[in-house]
């Protein structure tokens, strides 16, 4: 009799146990009124399939992978694409039409920026270090007793100014262009002119200080003139 008892204990053990997905049988709630009046949907239909693709697709476009074949160019093909740059002779897209690439889009347009930003740090910096250091050695000469390291701070923030104009000078309009140049050369000018004024009248260069004030009212017109144009 045990013996019964225990093939019955050992067979329900062994049972398959069905597990339903919990998912399964999930409903969208309220009922779809479009269904024809056949109460809840389930999660799943025929429109998920659509949906998985359309998600494929903006993942694709945000994936780095994706762009890797427009920068499968070697040095030939940029020199020969960049040579006809020079040289236009209107079949380029004919040149490029198996393989465009987008290297040269990033690479040159960075290199541009890298360009411009280097020339005009160059401009400025040298403005900014050497006119202080002329004026040093012109009112020493003179037996003027003003410091080297206060002309460089005296003129370090007499450019300030044009910080703020440079933001203003994008404002579309020649005529506020010019008007914003012409403020903040007379303010800057005045700003040099008035602090150089009592090292001018000790040694009665006059000369000296027209042409600090002009060198900064030159300096708004470069600018202005340089770039934005």
């Amino acid at each position: 009799m045990s013996i019964y008892v225990l093939d019955a204990v050992i067979t329900e053990v062994k049972a398959p146990v069905t597990q339903q997905d919990p998912e399964a049988n999930l409903q969208i709630f309220p009922p779809n009124s479009n269904a024809g009046g056949r109460g809840y949907q389930t999660l799943t239909g025929p429109s998920d399939g659509n949906g998985q693709q359309s998600a494929n697709s903006w993942n694709g476009a945000f994936s780095i992978s994706s762009y890797t074949q427009y920068f499968n160019v070697d040095t030939d093909d940029v020199v020969n694409r960049l040579t006809s740059s020079l040289y236009p002779t209107g079949d380029f897209f004919r040149k490029i039409e198996a393989n465009p690439d987008l290297y040269g889009l990033i690479w040159i347009a960075t290199t541009l920026v890298f360009v411009i930003a280097s020339v005009s740090a160059i401009a400025v910096y040298g403005y900014a270090f050497l006119v202080p250091l002329g004026f040093y050695l012109l009112l020493q000469y003179f037996g003027s007793k003003v410091g080297l390291v206060h002309l460089w701070c005296m003129w370090g923030y007499s450019l300030f100014i044009f910080i703020l104009s440079s933001v203003l000078l994008v404002i579309p309009v020649e005529f506020v262009r010019w008007s914003i140049t012409i403020i903040t050369g007379v303010a800057s000018a005045a700003f040099v002119g008035l602090n150089l004024r009592s090292h001018v009248e000790l040694t009665e260069l006059t000369l000296v200080l027209v042409a600090a004030c002009v060198l900064q009212f030159g300096l708004a017109i470069f600018i202005k003139s340089w770039f934005f144009q």
